[in-house]
């Protein structure tokens, strides 16, 4: 899953990105609100991480443009200011929970955990495409009752493709989900080529009765077989 952290202190910044890849998400970081709205034009986020004051504007502008822009990325308000309206307001403009600093990082994984799930997922944290089963609580994969060794980025490809089964996913799409925003700056993609191919491999002498096909020259689809 991948997170956008919008928050200008930057210490707090960093803690927050430290402790969060170590939970296995990707992790973008950025401390104005400028930079923010460069991000969210550009790339998709599972889950943003928004501060309200912001040196260059309040967080709340933020939440109208998404709705200006169409945008569907679930947002958790973390802000000192706990006033009712501030948080009455964010919610309204579509905020889908608030967490008042300062916080415990459990609480924060908690949160975010919470809301994809309620959100995206409908309650549940397993994603489910053919016979294959992905938990996105536990970062395991099974093919029927048949557990995959798989190690982070292989989890992460997989993950991403059945939240999204019969869809055609570019391949610069898939390795910014993976890998993070500079993917899209990269001379090739043989890091990702290695990776679905040790997938793939997986996943077929598992028994596996779904396939990511590739689409060469655009991306990957699972698919059924």
């Amino acid at each position: 899953m991948k997170i956008l952290i919008i928050e200008d202190e930057p210490s707090l910044r960093e803690i927050m990105t430290e402790f969060l890849r170590k939970e296995r998400y990707v992790v973008e970081a950025v401390g104005t609100l400028r930079d923010a709205l460069f991000k969210l034009s550009d790339y998709d986020y599972d889950c943003v991480l928004l501060d309200i004051m912001l040196p260059d504007g309040s967080g709340l502008t933020l939440l109208k443009r998404l709705q200006e822009m169409g945008k569907k990325e679930n947002v958790i308000i973390i802000s000192a200011k706990d006033a009712l309206e501030d948080k009455v307001e964010g919610l309204e403009l579509g905020a889908d929970d608030y967490l008042a600093k300062p916080f415990h990082l459990a609480e924060l994984n908690a949160r975010i955990r919470s809301v994809i799930r309620r959100k995206d997922q409908g309650g549940d944290s397993s994603l489910r495409f053919g016979n294959i089963r992905v938990d996105t609580r536990s970062f395991e994969a099974w093919v029927g009752e048949t557990k995959l060794e798989l190690n982070r980025k292989e989890y992460g490809i997989l993950a991403f493709c059945i939240s999204r089964p019969n869809h055609l996913i570019d391949k610069v799409t898939l390795a910014e989900a993976v890998w993070g925003d500079h993917m899209d700056q990269v001379d090739n993609f043989d890091f990702l080529y290695a990776q679905m191919k040790n997938l793939r491999r997986k996943m077929n002498e598992a028994g596996a009765d779904v396939e990511i096909k590739a689409s060469y020259g655009f991306g990957y689809k699972l698919t059924e077989k």
